[in-house]
């Protein structure tokens, strides 16, 4: 196991997605520090949006990142924590606020719930402390947290312009 830093370091994750198909967007993930990892995704939606479903549509991966994130958490946390975890599931339900607004529609977070099922012999006490720890080290469960300001630009033939 490779040592933890003992100050806090910068995780920064690029994307760069390519409309290919009806809907469909190819997806290149990479992780640029502080290790480098890359990943190919791709995105597509069901007929609603005039896609082919030839891939997840852009919830369920959000969905699914958001549960694997915690799940990791904890089973990375029980070996730190010295929690004996011998299953784990979660199911997690994300609920938007979808609003028409002729031509287009409208969206608005609703709610998230995460039902984790930790078996192990430790004490609920202990498996409640690794739980907490997960939360505080989920990176998407973190970012939901709180408020964002996500900075959007547009290329133009002079450059970019804010948007």
């Amino acid at each position: 196991m490779t040592q933890q830093p003992t100050r806090p370091v910068v995780v920064r994750f690029e994307c760069t997605g390519t409309a290919t198909g009806k809907m469909r967007n190819e997806l290149d993930v990479r992780m640029v520090t502080p290790m480098e990892e890359r990943f190919t995704l791709a995105s597509d939606e069901g007929p609603f949006h005039g896609g082919d479903a030839s891939a997840p549509p852009p919830l369920a991966l959000f969905i699914g990142g958001l549960t694997g994130c915690i799940m990791t958490q904890i089973r990375a946390f029980a070996k730190r924590l010295k929690v004996n975890l011998t299953g784990l599931s979660v199911e997690t339900t994300v609920e938007w606020q979808w609003t028409p607004k002729a031509p287009v529609y409208e969206t608005a977070p609703k709610s998230f719930a995460m039902d984790v099922i930790i078996e192990s012999d430790d004490p609920i006490e202990r498996q409640r402390q690794l739980l907490d720890a997960a939360k505080k080290g989920c990176f998407l469960e973190q970012t939901l947290g709180v408020s964002n300001t996500i900075r959007h630009r547009l290329k133009t033939a002079d450059g970019w312009l804010d948007a």
